[in-house]
């Protein structure tokens, strides 16, 4: 199982939460209404990438896309967790890429079938490092992804639709969160197809950078 080392401690990585469509930008890219609530899916530990290892691509997918995003460590779990009290749960934050197989995920769409092959696949839940929670406010970051040095996305917490302490305390009234759950908290507009041999970057500002080899 995937671990974070945060300081001193390491995180075995639990359930994984992700959220659709919190950009507006993104939904309508993806011809998608934007919902009253947040909709979360869930993809297994399994599916976890981290720095060091190339991203493999599904042999059954002709259309990976990329989706980046901001991915939360929650260090104190608990059930019903106000939004006023949801941030103190949290105990870093990173950035991932929610890889998802387009082309399965359409066909499962059409057929009003579940997206968990689409998204849960091995090597779909892409991580870099993390840094500690402390003195950031997830309201208000930025953060980049370049392929082979080519901006792609650009994303700007200012625009989700649902912020992280609404997506805590939402994602909280339904299941109970532990620790080492992680949160993607949804993709900004501008994603698109990654192919063998691409390398992709990982931007936030004074907070960290890594790169991802796809394989």
């Amino acid at each position: 199982m995937a671990e974070i080392q945060l300081g001193a401690t390491a995180w075995r990585v639990n359930n994984i939460y992700c959220v659709a469509r919190n950009f507006v930008a993104h939904a309508k890219e993806m011809g998608s209404a934007m919902t009253e609530e947040p909709m979360v899916f869930i993809k297994p530990n399994s599916a976890v990438v981290q720095p060091g290892a190339a991203l493999v691509l599904p042999s059954w997918s002709n259309e990976v896309h990329h989706e980046l995003e901001l991915v939360v460590l929650i260090g104190q779990g608990g059930a019903q967790i106000a939004k006023a009290d949801a941030l103190a749960h949290i105990a870093g934050y990173g950035l991932g890429l929610d890889l998802t197989a387009r082309d399965v995920q359409a066909l499962a769409k059409k057929n009003g079938q579940p997206w968990t092959l689409a998204k849960g696949f091995d090597g779909a839940a892409v991580l870099t490092d993390f840094v500690a929670a402390d003195g950031i406010d997830p309201t208000q970051q930025q953060f980049t992804l370049t392929i082979d040095g080519e901006l792609r996305q650009s994303a700007d917490t200012r625009l989700m639709a649902f912020d992280v302490a609404t997506l805590i305390a939402w994602i909280s009234s339904k299941f109970t969160l532990q620790p080492g759950d992680l949160i993607y908290t949804g993709t900004p507009d501008g994603v698109g197809p990654i192919r063998s041999g691409q390398t992709l970057n990982l931007a936030w500002p004074n907070q960290l950078e890594q790169s991802f080899t796809v394989a």
